[in-house]
């Protein structure tokens, strides 16, 4: 699996979201308290950016029509959206935040990584 560096751990505060492209894929890095996600930026339901909605907890709103995605599965929560965006793998090397460069293919409450941890793996 390869990785892709995205950011600085210290560019993305707590309860930071960013935007980031991989790929050419628009990904969207968080930061919910001491553990990093990412997940497709791109809303399952009406194909708009998840990087401009609403973090609360462990969970994103899309600003549009408020659907709510779970940062560990990428499950869509509630309607309108009714599939889930792919989440990727995020290892943390020193202050570097990477990203990988395919969704995850494992269990995915295990593509989150916490600042007490290297990597995924």
């Amino acid at each position: 699996m390869s990785f892709v560096r995205v950011c600085a751990a210290s560019e993305l505060p707590r309860g930071g979201v960013r935007r980031v492209d991989v790929d050419g894929e628009p990904i969207v890095v968080i930061r919910a308290d001491d553990e990093y996600f990412a997940l497709s930026d791109v809303c399952s339901h009406d194909e708009v950016s998840l990087s401009d909605g609403e973090l609360e907890g462990t969970t994103l709103e899309c600003w549009l029509h408020g659907s709510r995605f779970d940062l560990r599965t990428g499950r869509s929560l509630c309607p309108p959206a009714t599939r889930s965006v792919p989440v990727y793998d995020v290892k943390l090397d020193a202050d570097q935040i990477y990203v990988s460069t395919v969704p995850s293919t494992d269990s995915p409450s295990s593509a989150a990584v916490s600042l007490n941890q290297e990597s995924v793996r």
